[in-house]
């Protein structure tokens, strides 16, 4: 979809993203963007994030309804909760991940610019008789405030109580909210604010305290929590096992391993009681001497042969060139590798834990004697 070029690219020294890239739309930085990055990591910064696709669902039954056509357990989310969700083809395979919101009787939902579309088209055909109506809502926009300083900008512009993770509390002056994430750090806020008003909030986190950064500095700090980002850290066959998507809202998930009755549920569920996923999201460490830099998609290889696929590529401000990246999970985490020109190590911090009896292959165990 083509997007319109956020206001806020005429604040001085705005560096757009790259053209016709995912963030073309948004500054990707203001001129200093390692600055930036440490802003947001031990300060305050507030980051555009207008982009970002919005939609609403009202209705009585909205939240029972997405409960049984999506993958987290969000039937009894109270006001003011939220959570992150998937939507999963018959496969398993992930198509969506967004966040939602319910508040005062609404559903509030962002995902993927170009994901949004899809994503409301296939909510809609999915209502049939149930009280509930999506809509998209252009009319709102997403401000991202981090920093273990934010809380204090919070407190600036009005906000009394801050939110706990994945809690929501009004926007004083406004029809718009604020939300905790769990990430990139833990001390992230999303604020949903109309439109119109996007500039003058700008202004008034900035007034507050809060360094104005480019999504440069969201993304490195995403791509450090290994946090994945649907499209650019996976491709059309990852399922939720292989991006750290699995977990309940209270362990920051997306797929709540104990509920049914959505699309796709069949393989997380096969994938958690009997099998592995093929592949893991893993942290890369790149050789920064190099002339040029892989691409995402790139292909990540071992002695010639490919091992993965590369996701988002990065520079942090602390760890240099880093990326995520899709690797076989046989494969060991000392494994000298290429990506594209450059030379890559999997950090072994990254490795997800793979030593975990499973309740599945152990009740066959059992069944056959062993």
């Amino acid at each position: 979809m083509d997007l319109v070029p956020s206001p806020l690219l005429a604040v001085p020294g705005a560096v757009a993203g790259v053209p016709e890239g995912p963030d073309a739309a948004v500054a990707w930085h203001y001129g200093d963007p390692f600055v930036e990055q440490r802003a947001a990591a031990q300060d305050a910064a507030i980051i555009d994030r207008s982009h970002r696709f919005v939609l609403t669902i009202t209705g009585a039954e909205r939240l029972t309804w997405l409960h049984t056509i999506s993958s987290q357990h969000i039937a009894e989310l109270g006001d003011g909760r939220s959570a992150e969700n998937l939507d999963l083809d018959l496969n398993g395979r992930v198509l969506n991940h967004f966040v939602l919101t319910d508040l005062a009787g609404t559903t509030w939902i962002d995902t993927e610019a170009e994901r949004g579309p899809g994503l409301l088209d296939f909510l809609r055909k999915m209502v049939f008789w149930a009280d509930a109506k999506p809509e998209a809502a252009p009319d709102f926009a997403v401000l991202t405030l981090i920093g273990p300083k934010a809380a204090a900008v919070l407190s600036a512009l009005g906000v009394d109580t801050v939110p706990d993770v994945y809690e929501a509390v009004p926007l004083p002056g406004t029809n718009g909210f604020v939300r905790r994430m769990p990430w990139p750090t833990a001390d992230s806020f999303d604020l949903i604010v109309p439109r119109a008003e996007l500039a003058r909030w700008w202004e008034r986190g900035t007034a507050a305290g809060a360094r104005p950064a480019g999504l440069w500095a969201f993304e490195a700090l995403r791509v450090a929590a290994l946090r994945p980002r649907i499209g650019i850290d996976t491709d059309d066959r990852t399922i939720p096992q292989e991006a750290r998507w699995i977990g309940d809202i209270g362990a920051h998930g997306a797929v709540h391993l104990n509920k049914g009755c959505y699309r796709g549920q069949e393989t997380v569920a096969r994938v958690h009681n009997l099998g592995k996923p093929p592949r893991h999201l893993v942290l890369l460490h790149l050789d920064g001497s190099a002339d040029s830099r892989p691409a995402t998609g790139d292909p990540v290889t071992a002695g010639g042969r490919a091992v993965g696929r590369l996701g988002t590529v990065i520079d942090h401000f602390e760890l240099g060139p880093i990326a995520l990246a899709l690797i076989k999970r046989t494969i060991p985490a000392d494994t000298q590798l290429e990506a594209g020109p450059m030379a890559a190590a999997i950090d072994p911090a990254s490795v997800p834990a793979d030593d975990e009896p499973q309740a599945g292959r152990a009740a066959v165990d059992r069944l056959r004697g062993r």
